[in-house]
């Protein structure tokens, strides 16, 4: 399986999942990384990793059509066959999810449905935890569709809200079990472990 990651800031997960995939000896091959922010962190660690990269930018497009094609055009290059999102910060064109549907994954830093959708992403999203309250939240693994935090879920874990947690204490313990959660499914995904059928996920033994 070759693989692609879509990243915008420092790629901390993006790192993770490369060295702990290469550390299992999975069988796959971390292909590229698709950046949307020329100044991110995560273009430094892509290179340190041996990772080619590329800068794909919404804004240096006139629509949201031509963005799909620049991207579908060096997910060709490379000959991707399986994308993840790495705090990726932009729309995924409806181009690219028909192209690899169930193919490209994303972590998101609650249990979806709650805590999802347009604007919610990192700090934001443990803002809103505390903000309402919740005693438990978590992180969760799905496709992507052409919603945002919308596509079948296929792994989520649970991480408890302490009374006296701040939005940094809180994103430290959500980031530690995305991490390990996403290792998780990346390698069910590169060993064809997992099966979607209606929107249901189903994981083979």
């Amino acid at each position: 399986m070759r693989i692609a990651y879509f990243a915008s800031g420092s790629g901390s997960t993006f790192q993770f999942l490369v060295e702990s995939a290469r550390a299992e000896g999975l069988p796959c091959v971390h292909e590229l990384l698709i950046c949307s922010n020329p100044k991110a962190q995560v273009l430094h660690r892509a290179a340190a990793l041996g990772l080619e990269s590329t800068v794909v930018r919404r804004r240096d497009f006139n629509s949201p059509e031509e963005h799909g094609q620049a991207l579908l055009a060096a997910l060709a290059a490379a000959r991707i066959d399986f994308i993840c999102l790495c705090g990726y910060l932009e729309f995924v064109p409806q181009a690219v999810v028909q192209a690899f549907r169930c193919r490209i994954v994303n972590v998101h830093p609650a249990l979806l449905p709650a805590f999802g959708g347009s604007g919610m992403y990192g700090h934001h999203v443990h803002e809103a935890v505390l903000k309402y309250g919740a005693r438990i939240t978590g992180a969760t693994v799905h496709f992507v569709d052409e919603e945002y935090d919308h596509g079948p879920i296929i792994a989520q874990v649970a991480v408890r809200v302490d009374p006296a947690d701040t939005v940094e204490t809180l994103a430290a313990r959500v980031q530690a079990a995305e991490k390990s959660l996403y290792h998780g499914v990346l390698r069910l995904a590169v060993r064809k472990k997992i099966v979607v059928q209606d929107r249901s996920v189903k994981i083979l033994p």
